[in-house]
């Protein structure tokens, strides 16, 4: 993984410009808020050629503020600065910024009068500390708020870029949209592009060694692996010029890695495991009900998110109790008694119960222990079943999984819905 990233960095070092984000708020160190402008910021930038090699986080106060700043711009070209435009006392990003380039605050008439118009349009009475927005450092390039009352601003000096940007998303981002990126792209002949590959059923050690050769001997495109909760997701980032086709670069080493990967993989367009099952049954047709017990209606939740589900999707029961099992899906109360809620004949019955009450092409059902409570040694937490029921028979697997009750019933989501998309892939 050493030589990954040494490849990677040298790639980035060869940009034009490498880009630190310091977002400004003691709300985001005390994790009253998180920190979204940061990741939008970093998705956007490499699409202008600027490497992210930092993001920082500082609360309001000035003495913490300007050493941040003064580490963030010794080692990145620009920093690119959320929060602390506001007009009161603790909003002191502009104030501090200025301090330490040596530049003067001065009144923008401009951005002036279109606060006394924002809070007119309002019927709101503007106050003085209102007018402490309007005043920004000289000679900085001024970035309209189209969106609220802050402007930010861009400040050039010896070889160094601060863009000073207002903390709310629903102001950040219009202004990043429509300033910071046509910034960039005046500045920069290059843009990375990646592209995201889905992995699922092979763990991230397994995968590597599978495409080892290729991490090893790529330098552009570059691929980098990273783990989530019961997954592996590769990154693979081409660096181009601005108006050349990535994708060129990015297919050939796709391809090969879906070769050496095979059915493990998924998605090549950064789309989670429900978002590709659901899209997948909705192009083929294939209905679907579903009967959940310790998942308690997750995978149902997961596939309504996909606009036209509705027309493959029939119905999920959530049948937590045994009574539950045996009125809605006609478990054997005797297959209760002998072999317990969490067997696999249990699984069976559900599946086969769920498949002949919707009368769809499948029918799922899932039945474990998610604890943190309720295992023994012969059923210990992290049990599950997940059975397919369809027109040629019902298929069970068992699995053990650890961790917490969410991480549990996470990764039994996950394994759900591979068991449907790898039996419907089959299906000639």
């Amino acid at each position: 993984m050493v030589l990954l990233f040494s490849v990677l960095t040298i790639v980035l070092e060869d940009m034009i410009m490498n880009a630190e984000v310091l977002a400004v708020g003691t709300e985001l160190l005390m994790g009253q808020i998180a920190n979204t402008n940061a990741q939008y910021i970093s998705k956007r930038l490499p699409d202008v050629g600027v490497g992210v090699y930092y993001h920082s986080v500082v609360g309001d106060n000035p003495k913490r503020l300007k050493e941040s700043l003064t580490l963030a711009l010794k080692r990145s070209d620009a920093v690119i600065m959320t929060g602390g435009l506001g007009p009161t006392q603790d909003d002191l990003t502009k104030e501090t910024v200025s301090e330490l380039l040596d530049k003067r605050l001065v009144l923008h008439e401009e951005s002036l009068k279109k606060i006394e118009n924002f809070f007119k349009g309002v019927h709101r009475t503007m106050t003085d500390n209102n007018v402490k927005q309007a005043y920004l450092p000289e000679g900085c390039i001024v970035m309209k708020n189209n969106n609220g009352t802050a402007p930010g601003c861009i400040i050039e000096k010896d070889g160094k870029t601060v863009i000073m940007l207002p903390g709310p998303p629903s102001e950040m981002r219009p202004m990043f949209e429509e300033n910071v990126i046509p910034y960039f792209e005046a500045k920069s002949s290059y843009k990375l592009v990646s592209r995201f590959i889905r992995v699922f059923g092979i763990g991230e050690s397994a995968m590597e060694t599978e495409i080892l050769d290729l991490i090893q001997g790529q330098a552009n495109p570059t691929i980098a692996p990273y783990a989530k909760e019961g997954e592996v997701t590769l990154r693979v980032t081409a660096k181009c010029v601005r108006d050349e086709d990535a994708q060129q670069l990015l297919d050939p080493v796709i391809e090969e890695i879906k070769k050496r990967l095979g059915n493990t993989v998924y998605s090549t367009e950064d789309k989670n495991m429900h978002q590709a099952v659901g899209e997948l049954l909705i192009s083929r047709g294939i209905s679907l009900a579903l009967a959940e017990s310790c998942t308690g209606g997750l995978i149902a939740s997961r596939l309504t998110e996909i606009p036209g589900i509705s027309r493959v999707f029939n119905r999920g029961i959530v049948c937590y109790s045994n009574q539950s099992k045996i009125e809605n899906l006609g478990v054997n109360i005797k297959t209760l008694e002998k072999h317990g809620a969490v067997s696999r004949e249990t699984a069976v019955e559900m599946a086969q119960g769920i498949l002949k009450t919707s009368k769809t092409d499948l029918g799922l059902s899932v039945t474990g222990i998610a604890g943190p409570e309720g295992g023994t040694a012969e059923k210990p937490v992290g049990l599950v079943y997940v059975a397919l029921a369809h027109s040629g028979g019902v298929e069970c697997k068992e699995f053990r999984l650890w961790g917490s009750r969410e991480r549990i019933r996470n990764v039994t989501v996950l394994n759900a819905l591979d068991i449907i998309r790898r039996h419907v892939l089959e299906q000639k």
